[in-house]
This record gives structure tokens, C-alpha cells and sequence, in this order.
């Protein structure tokens, strides 16, 4: 086994890779849900010009493609399923339509990977999308985040907090 140090260490690469495309995935939907653009138009124009590019003199990460597509697809094509486990998952007080956009990006593409993606484990969706929830707001909506992906895994896969992801 390689060391932590080595940058050539594939495992460590590859969930970089997903990491980035699962925060480019919530920004594309984002896009999506604030501008109504399409999902061939949207993916066309983070795979030419976002993904590892530069863009207004920030770098964009490497990100896997096909993870992106995936998200960003399952995410539109499932929504009608999506949607109504999120609602179920939050408060009688917080409606999906209360969220702001980012926040619903997040919990769909988190929900959309608890849902479909059983090869992935559940503290890693978790974690992943509570992470990106942080990028991007600094009071209670990662605590949410957790909160909502904490019980549709549960639901949905039987685990939760606290529990092993095998």
C-alpha cells in the first residue's frame, strides 16, 4: 500500500474526482432550477467549460464526467420519486418550496445517490453532500443536510447515524 504523501495514489484520486462531481452536479442543478436550463444544454456546458477548467480566474476541479452525468441526470429523470422522500424527510414547517435552491440541489442529489446508488456507502453520500452543504453555508443548513440525508437512509436502506454502511 502507498503512503498518504504519494499524489499518485489512485483510491485518493478517485473520490476526488466524485467529490467534485457531485458539488458540480448541485451547481448544475442549481443552474437548472434558477435559469430553467435544460439537462443536455447544462451538462454540454459544464463538460466543455467548468469541469477542470478555469473559470473568472478560479480553478474547477477534475471531476469525474460520467459521476456528473449520472447525478445530474438521475437527479432530473427521478425527481417525481426524489422529491416526495425529501418532503417526508423534513418538518411540517420546512416545505420542500421553502428551501432556497441550493439547498434543494443538494438534498436531491443526495437523495437521488441514497436511492439509487447502493454501491455506494451511505456515511460517504452523507458526508459528501453535508461537506458540500458547508461550502456553501456557514449556519444550519449542513445540520439540515445531515439531518434529512440521516433519516431517508434510514428509511430507505435501513441504516443511519451510528450505524455501519455494510
Amino acid at each position: 500500500m502507498t503512503s498518504p504523501e504519494d499524489n499518485g495514489q489512485p483510491p485518493i484520486r478517485h473520490a476526488n474526482k466524485r467529490g467534485a462531481a457531485r458539488l458540480a452536479a448541485v451547481q448544475a442543478l442549481y443552474q437548472m432550477d434558477v435559469a430553467g436550463s435544460g439537462l443536455l444544454e447544462i451538462t454540454a456546458e459544464y463538460e466543455a467549460f467548468r469541469l477542470g477548467k478555469e473559470v473568472d480566474g478560479a480553478l474547477y476541479r477534475e471531476a469525474d464526467a460520467q459521476w456528473f452525468r449520472a447525478i445530474l441526470a438521475g437527479v432530473v429523470e427521478n425527481q417525481k420519486f426524489v422529491d416526495p422522500v425529501i418532503r417526508e424527510a423534513l418538518t411540517e414547517d420546512w416545505p420542500l418550496s421553502r428551501l432556497d435552491s441550493t439547498l434543494r440541489a443538494i438534498l436531491r442529489a443526495g437523495v437521488y445517490e441514497l436511492m439509487k446508488r447502493q454501491d455506494v456507502p451511505v456515511a460517504v453520500i452523507v458526508s459528501e453532500y453535508v461537506d458540500i452543504a458547508k461550502a456553501f453555508y456557514a449556519d444550519d443548513e449542513p445540520k439540515l443536510v445531515n439531518a434529512v440525508l440521516d433519516r431517508v437512509s434510514r428509511k430507505l436502506r435501513g441504516e443511519g447515524k451510528g450505524k455501519d454502511a455494510l
